[in-house]
């Protein structure tokens, strides 16, 4: 298949460019700043999400676009940043002509009990309160999407490069509830949700919802 990747140097996106080009995909990948490892099936190219026309004519011709966009957790703009850049990516994916998005995005909006999202409970990490209410936000503007088929993936709550799981190829899926273990715990390592995200690429199961996953 061929896929493009936005984000493709950060935490989450390196690791899903990672999987998929391990399993012999070929890769636009896609970045502000792009680096070049030598890999054949992965073509860098630099480019800037908020050049919707241009961003356009780089997705153009893939199978799939996967977004692994973030403007940075510790943007003081983030908030602003995350909803704008989401859209414009949205917008040139439909330009593209590209039908297949799966986004990735944040775990707050991830509801922990009836009519209660994590990111609204008093316990939420100050911190990133305002990069997980952009995510939340943006949820709420794709499920108005009618015309691609996309996918929005909330990660574990517990999704970060101290995780040292590794690749284990093993999860469980979710679509509006967090997955806890038996330790009442939501972890997925960077590697594993590469897994997740690749393994819907090549099988969609989500079509026009928000799905997660965990151990």
């Amino acid at each position: 298949m061929k896929i493009a990747i936005i984000g493709a140097t950060g935490f989450v996106g390196t690791n899903i460019l990672n999987e998929l080009s391990n399993r012999n995909h070929e890769i636009t990948a896609i970045a502000r700043n792009p680096k070049d490892e030598g890999k054949s099936n992965i073509n860098w190219v630099k480019a800037d999400i908020n050049n919707v026309e241009e961003l356009s004519k780089i997705l153009s011709g893939n199978d799939v676009v996967v977004s692994a966009f973030n403007p940075g957790w510790t943007n003081p703009n983030i908030y602003e940043d995350f909803l704008s850049g989401a859209k414009k990516i949205q917008e040139a994916v439909k330009l593209s002509g590209v039908k297949r998005y799966i986004t990735i995005g944040g775990a707050g909006s991830l509801f922990v009990a009836p009519n209660l999202q994590a990111v609204d409970t008093p316990d939420f990490p100050k911190e990133i309160f305002p990069g997980a209410s952009a995510a939340r936000d943006y949820l709420n503007i794709i499920k108005e999407e009618k015309e691609l088929d996309w996918a929005f993936f909330s990660p574990a709550f517990e999704m970060h490069q101290g995780i040292t799981t590794g690749r284990t190829g093993k999860y469980r899926l979710g679509l509006e509830n967090p997955v806890f273990d038996e330790n009442q715990r939501s972890i997925l390592s960077g590697e594993d949700l590469a897994v997740v995200i690749a393994d819907e690429v090549e099988n969609p199961k989500h079509h026009q919802v928000r799905f997660t996953a965990a151990y």
